[in-house]
């Protein structure tokens, strides 16, 4: 049967039974008492519905379904109809915010910025990664048009040409972004953000290690080029010039050879195939080498002097810290002068072990020591190479050390000498 029929069936009882009982008092007692007794039922029934109508009319000014009022009869059967609708409405209004909170937490976890914009391009939300990318803030700049808060010709003219099949290329507040705008549902869009400062910087330094190993490789193989040549073109040469010769091609060979292991040095301590291999090792015992090795390579020049009372076992690389050190001690040999002073300092502080050089040598310009770590970089060229110096020693250093968690300090006074400090965190000395 259909449910609107079963509906008013209880309504059309409810009248039936006024009516048989108007009817009833009528023949008991008289017309007037069974047409009063008839008017006082209806006007109760009347009241009551429109009781019960006011209820809902108050009700749909705050649908709540804990504030649903009771009903008699029909009414029963509405507000319970009501109180289905208005709790099935409230569980999947709150499933739906439930949803709406998992997205956006998932969204703020993204390492990619989403912005979402409505039919005209104007903000209705964005995660942080792209407030931290555009320079947003979604509180201050919600429901503003995006080009008005992306002030960039690039991008300008990416929204007017409405081409979004392709990504946009654009340097952004000194980030280099890639982005995209993602037309979906009804006329709405997502504008995705991708930075790629690292990958640009990590281009660049590799174009510059490029171009500065051809610049540096260039002038040795110049000039072995060149006496090969006199000796092609002049074989009656002197044994004396002939061995002049001979003698500055096995150094320009020899520049050569460090400059192709500092390369590939460097090469490996960046690869992911050399992870690092943490084993115990005596780093007294290793600092005192590195020590006897400078004096030998001094061969007297200089007066030298080791201070050691630092731990005696660490866990790491060993080799590349032999590295690290050797070269900081030989740094020190070459820019110091004949009759300089050269002291090996291997302590323990509370936060970890100490390596330092410290030398009375030629000394560094404030301006030059932020950028003596980077690749090829020389402070005097011309004296480098006199010195048979490469530009790569600190770089392989700061390479090691990051890989063992680990900073390298540099104080330096012109005319007075440096001092190159490795300082270790108490991580090395566990497993």
């Amino acid at each position: 049967m259909n449910p609107h029929v079963l509906f008013w069936i209880p309504a059309a009882l409810r009248l039936a039974l006024i009516w048989i009982g108007s009817a009833v008092l009528w023949y008991f007692f008289g017309p007037v008492v069974g047409l009063l007794a008839g008017l006082a039922l209806t006007t109760a029934i009347t009241v009551s519905q429109l009781y019960y109508l006011s209820a809902l009319d108050i009700w749909l000014d705050s649908p709540r379904s804990d504030r649903l009022p009771d009903g008699w009869g029909a009414w029963h059967a509405v507000y319970s109809h009501l109180y289905r609708l208005s709790h099935d409405e409230e569980k999947s209004k709150k499933e739906l915010t439930e949803w709406l909170t998992r997205f956006r937490e998932a969204m703020n976890f993204l390492p990619d910025g989403v912005a979402i914009l409505d039919n005209v391009l104007f903000l209705d939300w964005c995660n942080p990664v792209a407030e931290k990318h555009l320079g947003l803030d979604l509180e201050r700049d919600r429901d503003m048009r995006i080009t008005n808060l992306v002030r960039n010709p690039a991008f300008i003219d990416y929204i007017i040409l409405g081409r979004y099949d392709q990504p946009l290329e654009m340097k952004l507040n000194d980030r280099y972004l890639v982005l995209q705008i993602i037309p979906f549902g009804n006329r709405r869009h997502i504008l995705v953000t991708h930075d790629r400062t690292d990958t640009v910087r990590t281009e660049k330094i590799r174009r510059d290690f490029v171009a500065n190993a051809s610049h540096e490789l260039r002038t040795p193989l110049t000039v072995i080029n060149g006496f090969l040549e006199v000796a092609i073109a002049q074989p009656d040469l002197d044994r004396e010039t002939r061995l002049s010769h001979l003698k500055m091609m096995k150094e320009q060979g020899e520049r050569m050879q460090t400059l192709v292991e500092g390369m590939l040095t460097l090469t490996n301590l960046e690869s992911n195939d050399y992870p690092l291999k943490r084993e115990p090792f005596n780093a007294a015992l290793l600092v005192r080498q590195v020590f006897e090795a400078g004096q030998a390579l001094s061969a007297g020049r200089h007066v030298f002097a080791l201070e050691t009372d630092g731990p005696e076992t660490l866990y790491g690389s060993m080799d590349e810290i032999r590295t690290a050190f050797t070269n900081l001690v030989t740094n020190a040999i070459r820019y110091t002068p004949d009759g300089g002073k050269i002291t090996v300092t291997w302590t323990a502080t509370e936060e970890g072990p100490r390596f330092s050089v410290k030398d009375t040598g030629i000394g560094i310009e404030a301006k030059h020591i932020p950028r003596l770590t980077q690749r090829f970089y020389q402070v005097d060229k011309s004296r480098s190479r006199l010195v048979n110096g490469t530009g790569l020693g600190l770089s392989i250093v700061r390479h090691i050390l990051l890989r063992h968690d680990a900073k390298l300090d540099i104080e330096s006074e012109t005319g007075k000498g440096s001092e190159f400090s490795v300082r270790f965190t108490r991580r090395i000395l566990v497993p």
